[in-house]
């Protein structure tokens, strides 16, 4: 029995056991449905500590708004479900919305931006056991390569780790693969053709197969280049949001471009339709279910 969102803390306090009880009653769906097309939401932003969308710094913060959002998103028709990590996961089980939805464990978030260690990104999310015990549908991490530090190279082997755990329980994996780099202490991510081709490359190749890998990208900062860029991989990808910018309708087009490359599969995004900077959360989702 599905709750209200004023509900969860006490179902949570007095009875646990419900999240697994709801987890094991609901329907699922293949991964990829009729249309043949992905339209996933991405809400794994809060357990990075990334709260901000534009200009306001904690507007992921309050769970009641996020969840509705949420709720009023995956409501949408061609969205075909959700990525985030398991606590909103389980308040989204709680709340009956994930029938037939394609539901994405989001696997590590160790590396907190701005943290001493934030290339040393360990799986702190879903384990592969977790997804498959909870009757999920697949994974997403997230792959930084920093060649200038370290704990890149624990991440490196711990994704491969990870894909082969996946793969062994016949599970899809999204890998979110980027070079990174320190500039002005911060970490900032290269979306120039030449390092997004890299990162497709190291990524394709992790683990002891990639018959379940998926890779999940950017458009590049030349969206003409694109086409060259994904001939890197036969692996099926999807495009992922970004930030939320003021000029949404420049995103669309770059979207609507990439989204006719043939390893295109569909959207994971996250901020920039759940905190659209124009409209609502609705005509935001159905603007880009409309681009696959």
């Amino acid at each position: 029995m599905s709750l209200s969102i004023p509900d969860l803390v006490t179902v949570r306090a007095r009875h646990p056991e419900a999240i697994a009880e709801a987890a094991a009653r609901r329907t699922r769906r293949p991964l990829i449905g009729d249309r043949g097309r992905l339209m996933i939401v991405a809400a794994d932003h809060p357990a990075r500590g990334a709260l901000a969308v534009g200009d306001r710094r904690l507007a992921m913060a309050n769970r009641a708004d996020l969840l509705e959002r949420l709720c009023a998103a995956l409501s949408r028709p061609g969205v075909d479900g959700v990525l985030a990590t398991a606590d909103i996961l389980e308040d989204l089980l709680l709340l009956g919305v994930l029938d037939d939805k394609v539901v994405m464990g989001s696997m590590n978030r160790g590396g907190l931006a701005g943290a001493s260690f934030e290339m040393d990104d360990r799986f702190t999310g879903h384990r592969a056991e977790d997804i498959a015990r909870l009757r999920f549908d697949a994974g997403k991490l997230l792959l930084r390569i920093d060649y200038d530090d370290p704990g890149s190279l624990a991440t490196l082997h711990a994704t491969a780790r990870a894909i082969d755990e996946m793969a062994a329980l016949r599970l899809p994996v999204f890998v979110e693969p980027f070079i990174s780099r320190r500039l002005g202490g911060a970490v900032r991510n290269d979306l120039s053709a030449e390092a997004v081709t890299r990162s497709i490359a190291i990524a394709s190749g992790l683990a002891g197969t990639s018959a379940y890998t998926w890779l999940k990208l950017p458009v590049t900062d030349e969206p003409d280049a694109m086409a060259g860029v994904l001939e890197t991989s036969t692996l099926p990808a999807v495009l992922l949001g970004g930030e939320v910018g003021r000029d949404q309708e420049a995103v669309y087009e770059r979207w609507r471009k990439a989204l006719r490359l043939p390893t295109v599969q569909g959207l994971v995004v996250g901020r920039s339709l759940l905190y659209p900077a124009e409209g609502t959360v609705e005509e935001a989702v159905d603007t880009a279910v409309g681009l696959l």
